[in-house]
């Protein structure tokens, strides 16, 4: 792209999303994008925000970071939660600055999640209230979240239906906004509002090939744990401020991670449970991608990816 076309682009307050499912290039690209048109980039990771979880994460090292700084990443501490609301605030206030500074925002990440709510907008959910969440959680140490899980099922199936048995925080929040609203969570998630008003670019990166992407989610994992995954975990054990219930280490790799140190599982288990998890994840990105409407796709396998990325950028001027 010339510099006309680039001037273009920050004109037309562009913003680009580059997603993914892990493991298929998506950082790489995004530092070539940065080179090429001098993007701002923006974090839409829901592991990157936590401070001290590096390996696990696959957080940009120092050198990417001094290439490419990301914005929203190392943002609060493992013991502390992050929403997709929250997420939404900041994000929106760091694409408003770099517009405001004739720059092109570009969003990279594969927490859909995220992007669902820039993207589209949230639905009209009350806030966290502490003491009810307190409560909620005190009832399910001393029932336990399958019975939690189960009382779902009687105020809100449409809920229950879509949430995990062992996902407590997504449990404790379904119940929470029926407590607070005296409806359903499910029927009031379709409301939403307040989409992304920019032009914008929805770029995937995912191998065609699922085989080529089950190959690297494996490579990665062994290369996380030469790396120091173990000793990174045990160092947020140490801590004792962590629970297995809190999201950060509920997130990918770290679960499983955990529940080996822990003594629940021997290691070539926890290496097969993290590996089988990720492909998960990655399988659960590609179907939320090929929701969206609007999304170009690219494979890293085929051609020049980040040529393939800027003719798809490009096209969006005309």
């Amino acid at each position: 792209m010339d510099e006309a076309e680039v001037a273009a682009l920050a004109a037309n307050k562009t913003v680009i999303c580059l997603m993914g499912p892990t493991a298929s290039g998506k950082t790489a690209l995004a530092i070539q994008l940065r080179e090429a048109l001098g993007c701002e980039l923006i974090s839409v990771d829901s592991a990157l925000v936590y401070r001290g979880m590096d390996i696990g994460t696959a957080k940009p090292g120092p050198e990417e970071l001094a290439l490419a700084p990301h914005r929203l990443i190392d943002r609060i501490e493992p013991n502390e939660s992050y929403s997709a609301e929250r997420f939404r605030r900041d994000a929106l206030g760091e694409i408003e600055a770099i517009l405001a500074d004739g720059g092109i925002p570009l969003l990279v990440g594969g927490t859909m999640l995220y992007f669902r709510a820039l993207l589209h907008g949230l639905s009209d959910l009350p806030e966290a209230d502490p003491g009810l969440r307190e409560r909620l959680e005190g009832e399910a140490r001393r029932g336990g979240w399958a019975a939690m899980h189960a009382r779902l099922g009687q105020v809100d199936p449409a809920a229950a239906a879509r949430i995990h048995p062992n996902d407590p925080q997504r449990i404790c929040r379904a119940l929470e906004v029926f407590e607070l609203t005296g409806a359903p969570m499910s029927e009031r998630i379709g409301e939403r509002g307040n989409a992304l008003p920019y032009a914008t670019v929805k770029l995937a990166v995912a191998p065609g090939d699922r085989k080529v992407l089950h190959e690297r989610i494996e490579g990665r994992f062994h290369a996380m744990l030469e790396a120091g995954f173990e000793e990174e975990v045990a160092g947020l054990l140490g801590r004792g401020d962590l629970s297995p219930a809190m999201p950060a280490l509920r997130c990918v790799g770290y679960r499983q991670m955990a529940a080996y140190l822990r003594g629940e599982c021997d290691r070539d288990e926890m290496i097969a449970r993290g590996i089988a998890a990720t492909r998960q994840l990655a399988k659960r990105q590609i179907t939320w991608l090929r929701r969206e409407q609007g999304v170009h796709w690219l494979d890293p396998e085929q051609g020049d990816l980040l040529a393939d990325a800027l003719k798809v950028i490009a096209g969006s001027l005309t």
